[in-house]
């Protein structure tokens, strides 16, 4: 929203009197909900009409954390609602999503009570946000089919029309977006079962507030490097970023299982290596290209480390 706002021509100094000091939001986890629908009617007196839907079109999947990512991965884009549906407090605890099919539609009602501008103005850009979360996720560019909200309208629809392409009805008696059911079963561009079953699993984690076992960690993350390593050897911040973690955290999970990033890398090169020459027919290069090497004597060197043969040896015996 400060982005946002400070982009449309409003100044950091701005900001300074919030209750939340600007120069620490960075470092926090959540902020009070009063704050956050004031500093909403703020910007809104400030910048005029629309400015909450337009901040929710400046929204990313990742602005999300580790439930953005699970969306992103998830196999088609209604699913989104579905896990909003069921996780969306790890998000705020001021709302809830529900979703009801009817023939071939589908409405997504946001459940709640507009006690004050500032929360009519934050439902507006999460409405907003949603039309470009699935366009993201889809690649596509889909619409609803329309948009409802329980208070007046405003005196500009510019932005709103801009938004969300298709009728808006104000003073209706429930918060919903509405969208094709066919739209919502399109498949998402980057649909990844393994990293999605991952992903979900961190939100399951993050919702309960528990830890899954560093060992368990180690092994969902090799596999996620497996994956990888064709298109070469992966970041730690790479894989931190696919399973919503900061490369510290995941530094220390793994650290829990007695086991480093870099030994997770030498053990699922050399596993796959392994599997390769015993079960399959491919060249040494293609081998060597599959488990994250640019040159295939490197690849021999290292084989010849890790078994004492190197990879045409090994193959024969």
């Amino acid at each position: 929203m400060l982005n946002c706002a400070i982009a449309e021509g409003m100044k950091r100094e701005d900001f300074m009197n919030l209750p939340t000091p600007i120069d620490t939001i960075n470092d926090l986890q959540a902020i009070p909900a009063d704050e956050f629908f004031s500093l909403h009617e703020l910007l809104d007196e400030k910048l005029g009409p629309g400015f909450g839907v337009r901040v929710g079109q400046q929204m990313k999947i990742e602005d999300y954390g580790v439930l953005g990512l699970s969306w992103r991965t998830c196999s088609r884009a209604g699913e989104i609602f579905e896990r909003s549906e069921r996780y969306f407090k790890l998000l705020s605890n001021t709302f809830m999503w529900q979703i009801k099919e009817e023939g071939n539609l589908s409405h997504v009602h946001l459940n709640r009570e507009a006690h004050r501008r500032g929360l009519e103005l934050s439902t507006e850009a999460s409405l907003s946000a949603t039309v470009v979360v699935l366009q993201a996720m889809t690649e596509k560019p889909i619409f609803p089919t329309q948009v409802a909200f329980k208070h007046n309208p405003p005196n500009d629809l510019n932005s709103y029309e801009e938004a969300f392409q298709c009728p808006i009805y104000f003073n209706q008696p429930h918060y919903s977006i509405t969208y094709k059911t066919s739209d919502l079963r399109i498949r998402t561009a980057k649909a990844d079962s393994s990293i999605n079953q991952f992903l979900v699993q961190r939100v399951e984690e993050e919702t309960k507030g528990l830890e899954v076992s560093g060992s368990k960690l180690a092994f969902d993350v090799e596999k996620l490097i497996a994956d990888a390593l064709p298109s070469g050897i992966p970041s730690i911040h790479h894989i931190a970023e696919q399973v919503g973690m900061s490369n510290r955290t995941l530094t220390r999970r793994l650290s829990d299982a007695g086991i480093s990033y870099r030994d997770l890398i030498k053990k699922t090169q050399e596993g796959v290596a392994t599997y390769l020459l015993k079960k399959s027919s491919r060249s040494i290069a293609e081998i060597a290209f599959e488990t994250g090497f640019s040159e295939q004597s490197a690849f021999n060197r290292a084989f010849k480390r890790w078994k004492g043969l190197s990879p045409v040896e090994f193959r024969k015996s």
